[in-house]
C-alpha cells in the first residue's frame, strides 16, 4: 500500500484494499490453504496501516480536533483488540479449528473500526485541519508503512515516541522472516 495523497485518500484506499482481501478470504471454502496467504497478507496490510495510524493520524486527531483525546484512545482500543486476533491468527492453519472463526471476528473488528473512522473519525479531522496538514500527514503515513512491523506485536507501544522509535527495528526484523519464510508472497 501506498497511494499517494492526502491522509484521508491514503488511509481510506488502505481499507477499501483491505475489503477486497476480506471478500477474497470469504469466496474460498473453509480450510482451503490460499485462505491462510491471504489471511497473513492481510496481517501485513493491517499492522503496518495500523502503526502508520498510531505515529502519526491519532496524534493529529488529539491535537487538533475538540475531544481528540477520547477518540483516539477508543480508537487504539481497537487496534490493540485487532492485533490480539491476528496474534492468534498467526499461530493457525487454515485447517486449525479456531481459523474460520478468528478470522470472522477480524473482519468484524476491522469493518466496525472502519466504518467509524470514515463515518467520524475522517470527516472530523478533515474540519479541523487545513489541506496541506492532511497532505503532510498522508506524506508521513507513507513513509511510516515503508519501515512498519509486518506482524502483530500486541505488547509494543502504540503512542509516540517509542512506537516512532521502535517501529523501524521491529518492522526490519519482520520484513527479514517474511523474506526467510516466504510470507506474503503467495497472495
Amino acid at each position: 500500500m501506498g497511494h499517494g495523497g492526502d491522509v484521508i485518500a491514503e488511509l481510506t484506499t488502505d481499507h477499501e484494499e483491505v475489503a477486497e482481501l476480506f471478500t477474497n478470504i470469504e469466496e474460498l471454502p473453509s480450510g482451503h490453504p490460499r485462505r491462510k496467504d491471504l489471511v497473513d497478507r492481510v496481517t501485513i496490510e493491517l499492522v503496518r496501516h495500523s502503526v502508520a495510524e498510531e505515529a502519526y493520524l491519532y496524534p493529529a486527531v488529539r491535537e487538533h480536533v475538540p475531544s481528540g483525546g477520547a477518540l483516539a484512545d477508543k480508537e487504539l482500543e481497537e487496534h490493540a483488540a485487532a492485533e490480539r486476533t491476528m496474534k492468534e491468527l498467526e499461530g493457525c492453519d487454515a485447517d486449525d479449528p479456531r481459523f474460520d472463526g478468528l478470522v470472522r471476528q477480524l473482519m468484524a473488528e476491522i469493518r466496525e473500526h472502519v466504518a467509524d473512522e470514515e463515518a467520524n473519525l475522517f470527516p472530523r479531522l478533515r474540519a479541523a485541519c487545513s489541506a496541506e496538514t492532511l497532505r503532510e500527514l498522508g506524506d508521513k503515513v507513507r513513509q511510516a508503512k515503508k519501515t512498519a512491523p509486518t506482524r502483530p506485536h500486541p505488547a509494543a507501544p502504540d503512542q509516540p515516541p517509542a512506537n516512532k522509535l521502535l517501529a523501524p527495528g521491529v518492522g526490519l526484523v519482520d520484513r527479514l522472516r517474511d523474506m526467510m519464510s516466504g510470507r506474503g508472497r503467495n497472495t
